[in-house]
């Protein structure tokens, strides 16, 4: 007698390498695909308009795949526990699989939708593979997690094992009878606003795309990444970052490209790039043992940090969204994160250190905004990153660090591609001058507000 499981898509939006998908289907003959859009479920943090819009196109392109083996994507909307006792109900469903999330509004509430299908006689299964190593794997020797990265990444390196990646299926069984599901359209993911429209000629959603950009990376750019990835005006970054955040790719799939026999990489290009992804383990491993980080700062002294006050800051803030400060660098960044969704993440450092430092502006108002514009937006990233540049959080910059934009520019874009790719009216400048304030419009003076910035960071310091 042939049995029906539901594997329920989240942020892992591949058939290749997904486990719960390989898991269900070794043991039950029919296969229900669900999606659930329950945007309350992620409380505070819900998706922003960028990542809605890739969220959009990739569940186009995962139904497109599934239909072409003979599947399709159930799409709900609602309560995630409702919909998916519903659609079990609809198909006669005998379990339930689905691949981890490790966010704060996602633990709990996994645990919860376990003991709830379990109590209905269901079997309910959870499964990795978003990383490559469990949070609850790397602990120091007193079983705490680490709060610095060198020793993390050691760790790792030590740990290190092959990386398993299963091959996509190239059918799967239908059920009996298929579920009710509501038209993606219907979900409104797709901002209303159009400064969107042009994210669609510089990104392609999906895990196809998401594959033909790294095996590029790894055949043009991974041996040059080293150096080139602080380089703003080139193309030495992977940009996989989105597809890696809504699993159109895993982390394993990432290391083996780097070295097919699963080994640690060697050549300085590939191992520069897995400490990256090593990063973006730390970050998530943070985010799940402090799950108040999105939100407070890891460095408890920080919340006495006097910022300045709201009605203050307004305009300022303003400017720093608009890419007006007249501050080349900083402008030429957030000019590109509006037009593109995305930024270089050297400029990142940039801009959030201006914002925070130069400007006085609290962290929390700069990862609200690039949570918005992202289309990589992930929340341990993103607030890892803010925390790191405001020198509050794990592994944090120095507080006395504080980016010079100028000097920024003048080192990482010399010949001033970046800037007059972003800042067009700013081509007719000397190249001596391209990276200076505008005098006309600089909201800030760079030194006296450095000079601030630390005599605010000093006053903490003790404590």
């Amino acid at each position: 007698m042939s049995s029906t499981a539901l594997v329920w898509f989240r942020r892992d939006l591949r058939l290749a390498d997904n486990l719960a998908l390989e898991r269900a289907r070794n043991a039950h003959q029919q296969i229900v695909p669900v999606f659930v859009w329950d945007p309350d479920a992620e409380g505070a943090w819900a998706p922003g308009a960028a990542s809605r819009w890739w969220l959009h196109h990739a569940l186009v392109e995962l139904d497109a795949r599934l239909r072409q083996r003979g599947s399709r994507l159930i799409i709900a909307q609602g309560d995630t526990n409702a919909e998916l006792e519903r659609i079990v109900r609809a198909c006669s469903a005998e379990a339930v699989y689905w691949n981890r999330l490790y966010e704060p509004a996602f633990v709990e509430r996994d645990k919860a939708l376990k003991a709830a299908l379990r109590g209905q006689g269901l079997e309910a299964v959870s499964c990795g593979g978003a990383l490559l190593f469990e949070p609850w794997q790397l602990l120091k020797s007193d079983q705490t997690p680490y709060l610095v990265f060198t020793p993390f990444w050691k760790q790792m390196q030590k740990r290190w094992a092959t990386p398993q990646a299963a091959p996509e299926p190239r059918r799967l069984e239908a059920p009996a009878r298929w579920p009710a599901s509501m038209p993606l359209a219907d979900l409104g993911l797709l901002p209303e606003r159009n400064w969107a429209d042009g994210f669609s000629q510089r990104w392609e959603p999906g895990e196809l795309a998401a594959r033909r950009r790294l095996n590029q990376f790894v055949e043009r750019s991974v041996s040059a990444y080293e150096q080139g990835r602080d380089r703003p005006g080139d193309h030495g970054t992977s940009r996989l970052s989105p597809h890696l955040h809504f699993g159109e790719l895993s982390p394993a799939q990432v290391a083996l490209a780097l070295d097919a026999s699963g080994a640690m990489p060697t050549g300085k290009g590939c191992w520069s790039f897995l400490r990256e992804i090593a990063w973006r383990e730390f970050s998530a491993h943070l985010l799940f043992h402090h799950p108040s980080l999105p939100d407070r700062a890891l460095k408890r002294p920080f919340d006495h940090f006097p910022w300045r006050e709201p009605a203050a800051y307004a305009e300022d803030l303003r400017a720093w969204q608009q890419g007006r400060t007249g501050i080349p660098m900083v402008d030429a960044g957030m000019r590109e994160l509006w037009t593109t969704g995305w930024m270089h993440n050297r400029v990142r450092m940039i801009v959030a250190s201006f914002l925070t430092k130069n400007l006085l502006i609290p962290w929390q108002e700069g990862a609200k905004w690039f949570w918005d514009t992202l289309v990589d937006a992930d929340l341990a990233n993103n607030t890892a990153g803010w925390q790191w540049t405001a020198g509050c959080g794990a592994d944090a910059a120095p507080y006395f660090r504080v980016f010079n934009p100028v000097l920024q520019g003048q080192k990482f874009d010399p010949d001033g591609a970046y800037v007059g790719r972003w800042c067009p009216e700013l081509r007719d400048r000397e190249r001596k001058q391209l990276h200076e304030p505008v005098a006309t419009a600089a909201i800030v003076d760079l030194k006296a507000s450095r000079r601030r910035a630390l005599s605010a960071y000093e006053a903490i310091k003790s404590q």
